[in-house]
C-alpha cells in the first residue's frame, strides 16, 4: 500500500486516535472492529491453540502459546489486517520514513493461568537502527477475550515513546490496557509495553496484528508463511502487504522485477530488470539519460 501524505487531512491527523496515538505512544479504539469478527476468527483459531504447545524461554513465557500464519488460518483475518481505521493510524505514524508500509507479523497469543508478567520491551528494538527520531512499527492488539488487570491485560508506559526510549528508566507508571473483543489497543513500536500476568483462572487470548516501514525485515517472514503459490490467491492489497511489492527504489525485487511475476510465471524464465523508481529518482533519470544522449547525439553529428 503506497501511502500519500496529502491524502490525509487535518481532520485525519487530527483525530483523537492520532492525537493519543503519536502524543502518548498508544491508543485505545473502543469498537474498532465488529465483535462478531472476532468471534468468528476466535473459532477458526480454537484447534490451532488446542494443538500449540507451550512458548520456550523466559520472554515468549512458558505459560504462553503462539503462532502466525493467521492469514491462511482464518478467512475472516484479512478484514482485521485490512482494517481502514488501523491502516490509516499505520500510516499516519510510518509515513515520513517510507513508501509503503507492510505487514510485520500476524500472531495469536493465548496466556494459561498462572502466565507470569513478561519483560517489559519495545518492539523496535528487533531493528537496532536509530532511536529516538525514527518510528519503526505500529502494533495492534485485538483481545479474543475481555482484557483484565487480573488475566494479564497488556501494561503500557504511556509517553514512554519517540525521545523517551532513549531514557533509562520510564518517567510514568504504566497503565493496564483493558479492553474487549472488537476494542483495538494501538501502540507504537517504540513504546515500552509488556503482557501482564494471568492472576485467572481462564486463558487470555488475542491477535498481534502489526506493520513496519516496508524497508525493513519483517519479524514473521512473510515470504515463507505466505509463498507463491499462497500469496497469488490473496487480494492484490494483501499480497502487497505481505512483501509481493517492491518497495521504490528497486528494493525486494525477484530478478529485477517485482515479486509478483511469480505468480503467474516459472521461476527459471530469464526476463529482463525493471526499473522500478520514486517520481522524483525517474525525473533525475531521464534527466541525466536525456544530457547523455544530447552529448552523443552532437558527436555524431
Amino acid at each position: 500500500m503506497i501511502i500519500n501524505p496529502a491524502s490525509y487531512g487535518i481532520n485525519r491527523r487530527g483525530s483523537p486516535a492520532a492525537r493519543d496515538l503519536m502524543s502518548n505512544g498508544f491508543a485505545i479504539i473502543r469498537g474498532a472492529a465488529p465483535p462478531s469478527l472476532l468471534g468468528r476468527i476466535n473459532v477458526d483459531l480454537d484447534s490451532r491453540y488446542a494443538a500449540t504447545p507451550f512458548c520456550e524461554g523466559g520472554f515468549y513465557g512458558a505459560r504462553t502459546k503462539r503462532f502466525g500464519r493467521l492469514l491462511i488460518r482464518s478467512p475472516h483475518m484479512a478484514d482485521l489486517v485490512m482494517n481502514r481505521a488501523i491502516l490509516e493510524l499505520a500510516e499516519i505514524a510510518l509515513g515520513n520514513w517510507c513508501e509503503r508500509i507492510q505487514l510485520n507479523l500476524a500472531q495469536a497469543i493465548e496466556l494459561h493461568p498462572g502466565a507470569l508478567a513478561q519483560f517489559p520491551h519495545r518492539d523496535q528494538d528487533m531493528w537496532q537502527g536509530a532511536l529516538g527520531e525514527v518510528e519503526y512499527l505500529v502494533n495492534v492488539m485485538w483481545p479474543l477475550t475481555s482484557f483484565t488487570a487480573e488475566n494479564g491485560g497488556t501494561i503500557i508506559w504511556p509517553r514512554s515513546h519517540g525521545l523517551e526510549a532513549l531514557v533509562e528508566e520510564p518517567r510514568e507508571a504504566p497503565i493496564i490496557a483493558e479492553a474487549e473483543p472488537g476494542d483495538a489497543i494501538v501502540f507504537l513500536g517504540s513504546t515500552l509495553h509488556g503482557a501482564g500476568a494471568n492472576h485467572s483462572k481462564a486463558v487470555r487470548r488475542g491477535i498481534i496484528v502489526s506493520y513496519c516501514l516496508g524497508w525493513l525485515k519483517p519479524y514473521e517472514n512473510q515470504w515463507l508463511a505466505y509463498p507463491p503459490h499462497i500469496a497469488r490467491s490473496f487480494p492484490r492489497e494483501i499480497s502487497e502487504l505481505v512483501g509481493y511489492v517492491q518497495h521504490r527504489p528497486n528494493l525486494g525485487n525477484f530478478e529485477g522485477q517485482c515479486p509478483s511475476v511469480l505468480f503467474d510465471a516459472d521461476p527459471e524464465d530469464a526476463r529482463a530488470a525493471v526499473d522500478a523508481l520514486r517520481p522524483d529518482q525517474a525525473a533525475m533519470l531521464a534527466q541525466h539519460v536525456a544530457s547523455q544522449q544530447a552529448v552523443a547525439s552532437g558527436t555524431r553529428s
